[in-house]
């Protein structure tokens, strides 16, 4: 049996998460540096993730696969593999968490003064453990092609991400201690049974699932594989109305975790009692999780019911567009403005996957890579400097650019990518959902085009009241970025410039697993309709 790489890669945050945790509560720097040195031990296995996966022509579609009994009775497999798309997750959750570990380096420190009796006093190894272990859930998510073994981390991770929304919130919110408190306990709850309503959903349609595959091959299972060997070979086959029903249960739960409007609410409040590092681990790692499954389980399994919903769910795709920028733009908390303007990306997301087209699934993958990177630059940033003023308030900063000129400069290039410029990475992913949704929804491509227009509306009105004009009082004396701060932006401003780029890399990775996801769903692209007329034929002779 080969290297189990893929276990190893999940398994090196978990065993940090132990390690981060059992360090003695006094020795907080040994803590985040044990955590630190698990963070890189695991983009190591990324990178030998990367470079072992099988680009070329004939490759099979999921590789490094490791298979495993599990209950046999009930045809559950520790089944894990991955594809393109599986491969570049895996990357981007590895590479983002040793930044978020360096952002967040102080955030669980007590404050000058207080004790561990305090009352905001919190355990810094409980924090960096809480990361480490929703790392490896999110890697496991990716990796898994169980779908019960899938099921179980989707649901797992909201555990950790629960505590550490209203554990470890933001110290920069309004109102005092007490209210505060209340705020992040609210947050919390309100994520929590969001998901966990989602993941009762696909809980029904995972056992609907197993009933159907067991009345039709004498036996259920959870495998991907199987299930894609007895479609091929005719031995498997929904009906259509137990397909449709099966889709809907899978989807509500992806929709939520995306997040999509309607079920978008949960984003602001979490995003915004979070600390920094917790708001970016959200939107740019776990959310994900949700659109990946998308596209690996919505169609693949259920390549009817996919096309039968289309309309509907572009439909939500384009109000999440739309509705996400407008409340973008009307925003007074900085971090709130970031979560409506994710909820507008994710709808991109959405827009590109069911698109039904190579251009569309490519930007989508291609998209939730450079969001991720994108979301973290800005996000990152803003932490920076909500730490400095201690307050998320818009109206509460003015002139920061004359007195911290490297954070200016980096916040202004964090937006830039967030409202897709051109040379940045997130420009790639838009244009090629947006030619992708074109070239078969010419209507929907031009509504999401409104999305582009109010993103730069909301980006730049946020960088001109926040980092232009006079100098508000208070921020006389803002410090700019420290060496640590610049270590852990400078990193993503480089990779969103490379992959704007030379985005070739990534998406030499993710076109083989778009074309077998189109294959799933009987897609093909449109086909360019040129009429030449005699005249014109003449013409060219």
């Amino acid at each position: 049996m080969s290297f189990p790489l893929l276990t190893a890669t999940a398994l090196a945050p978990a065993i940090g998460a132990v390690a981060t945790a059992a360090v003695p509560a006094a020795r907080r720097t040994a803590a985040k540096w044990t955590a630190l040195g698990f963070s890189v031990v695991t983009v190591v296995f990324a990178a030998a993730v990367l470079l072992r996966f099988d680009t070329g022509p004939g490759a099979d579609r999921y590789q490094l696969t490791e298979s495993l009994t599990w209950i046999r009775d009930f045809g559950v497999t520790y089944e894990l593999g991955v594809d393109g798309i599986g491969v570049a997750m895996i990357g981007l959750t590895a590479i983002l968490i040793p930044f978020l570990i360096g952002a967040g380096w102080n955030d669980a420190d007590p404050k000058e003064g207080e004790t561990p009796q305090g009352r905001r006093w919190r355990p810094t190894q409980g924090f960096f453990a809480l990361i480490l272990l929703v790392e490896a859930m999110v890697i496991m998510s990716f990796a898994a092609t169980d779908i019960f073994l899938f099921y179980i981390f989707f649901e797992a991770m909201l555990i950790p991400m629960y505590f550490l929304i209203g554990g470890f919130g933001d110290r920069a919110g309004s109102g005092d201690e007490a209210g505060q408190a209340r705020q992040r306990s609210y947050a919390a709850v309100k994520f929590l049974l969001y998901n966990l309503a989602g993941g009762l959903v696909m809980l029904a349609a995972v056992i609907g699932l197993w009933v159907a595959t067991n009345d039709q091959l004498g036996s259920g299972t959870f495998s991907l594989a199987a299930i894609a060997d007895a479609k091929a070979a005719g031995e498997l086959a929904f009906g259509t109305g137990t397909e449709r029903w099966l889709f809907l249960g899978f989807f509500f739960a992806f929709a939520i975790k995306a997040p999509l409007w309607p079920l978008h609410t949960w984003l602001p409040n979490a995003m915004g009692e979070s600390t920094a590092p917790v708001a970016v681990l959200i939107t740019a790692v776990v959310d994900k999780v949700g659109t990946f499954a998308m596209l690996r389980f919505c169609l693949g399994l259920f390549p009817e019911a996919s096309n039968w919903a289309t309309p509907a769910v572009i439909v939500l795709s384009l109000v999440s567009i739309v509705y996400g920028a407008l409340l973008a733009l009307g925003q007074r908390d900085m971090k709130r403005l970031i979560a409506y303007a994710s909820i507008s990306h994710f709808g991109f997301i959405v827009l590109g996957i069911f698109a039904m087209t190579s251009q569309g699934h490519s930007g989508a993958t291609l998209y939730m890579v450079n969001h991720g990177i994108a979301t973290a630059a800005l996000m990152l940033v803003a932490g920076f400097l909500i730490s400095r003023r201690g307050s998320r308030l818009i109206a509460d900063y003015g002139g920061v650019q004359k007195t911290a000129p490297v954070l200016a400069g980096t916040f202004l290039v964090g937006g830039l990518a967030t409202l897709s410029l051109p040379g940045l990475g997130p420009f790639v992913s838009e244009f090629l959902v947006l030619v992708g949704t074109f070239s078969r929804y010419k209507a929907a491509g031009i509504i999401a085009t409104v999305g582009i227009v109010l993103a730069a509306l909301y980006v730049l009105v946020l960088y001109q009241r926040t980092m232009t004009g006079p100098v508000k009082p208070g921020l006389e004396k803002l410090p700019d970025l420290r060496m640590r701060e610049l270590a852990v932006v400078a990193p993503l401003i480089a990779l969103l410039i490379f992959l704007g780029v030379y985005p070739k890399p990534v998406t030499d990775i993710v076109n083989p697993a778009v074309e077998h996801t189109l294959s799933d769903v009987n897609k093909t692209d449109p086909q360019p309709n040129v009429t030449v007329t005699e005249a014109e034929g003449a013409s060219h002779e």
